[in-house]
């Protein structure tokens, strides 16, 4: 091997190495310090489309949480007024059965009237104040929908009810009374149909919370599996990144090393001309 003080081939390999290994430590230190080993699509293209597409899902996924949560908040609050209702039912139903005695006297029938008249009003005050956001689903206005994908073409509807006075499915109007015992029959036959009517429409309510809750379950479950897919593709081994790292650094100082004595080389030209 010719010697020479303007090429120093060793030099430059030894360089070369360097750079090969201060790029690999590079690499390293990033997936530690991310916990990635692919945090760009230049440290794998495919791998990372693939990554961001099931990022995508998740993130819908995440929308399809605050949208079932909704719904079943929504349906929460209207089984809560459902209830009320039917407890407000078998109380007027009470006040009705005892104004049907034909041996009360005026005084007494006008007293239970009256308590009748303010459970009666409540019903209304109820139903119309169960809301929740914007929603009603006892006063037979409102809709109950919820998405149930990660692209929001899918959704769920729960069929809202009515329990509004004279709706159909509470049968007493807004203006019955029991001033009579004839009334108070009449009121007594409507009240039990109320009753009856109530309960069939607490039913539909809870079957359709409890398919929501299914739903919301379902996609927990789905979206903490996407994520562990996307673990499973970009997720860097730190056990393994960390002992690499140490390999790396001591090549790092043995490259420099190397490089140094490399660098001497042209020195020993010297010795020729002694």
């Amino acid at each position: 091997m010719a010697f020479s003080v303007n090429t120093n081939a060793g030099a430059f390999a030894a360089l070369q190495n360097l750079n090969r290994t201060t790029d690999l430590l590079n690499t390293t230190q990033t997936q530690i310090n991310t916990g990635l080993k692919v945090s760009s699509a230049k440290d794998d293209a495919a791998t990372f489309a693939i990554a961001q597409t099931l990022r995508g899902d998740v993130a819908g996924l995440n929308s399809v949480k605050s949208s079932l949560d909704r719904a079943s908040s929504t349906l929460d609050v209207a089984l809560a007024a459902g209830e009320a209702v039917s407890d407000l039912l078998i109380e007027l139903k009470e006040k009705a059965v005892a104004a049907s005695d034909t041996g009360l006297d005026t005084a007494s029938r006008t007293a239970i009237n009256s308590d009748f008249v303010q459970l009666r009003d409540q019903i209304t005050s109820i139903v119309s104040n169960a809301e929740f956001n914007g929603t009603n689903a006892v006063d037979g206005t409102g809709t109950i929908s919820a998405i149930t994908n990660s692209d929001g073409s899918n959704t769920i509807a729960i069929a809202t009810q009515n329990l509004t006075l004279g709706g159909g499915t509470v049968t007493i109007t807004a203006t019955q009374s029991i001033n009579s015992t004839g009334d108070a029959t009449a009121a007594v036959a409507n009240i039990e149909s109320s009753i009856a009517n109530v309960n069939t429409a607490l039913s539909a309510l809870g079957s359709g919370a409890n398919r929501l809750d299914l739903q919301r379950t379902f996609v927990d479950s789905l979206s903490d599996n996407i994520e562990i897919g996307i673990g499973n593709l970009v997720d860097a081994d730190l056990a393994r990144t960390s002992a690499d790292l140490q390999a790396l650094q001591v090549r790092q100082q043995l490259g420099l090393q190397a490089l140094s004595i490399a660098n001497q080389a042209p020195g020993t030209v010297l010795s020729l001309f002694q």
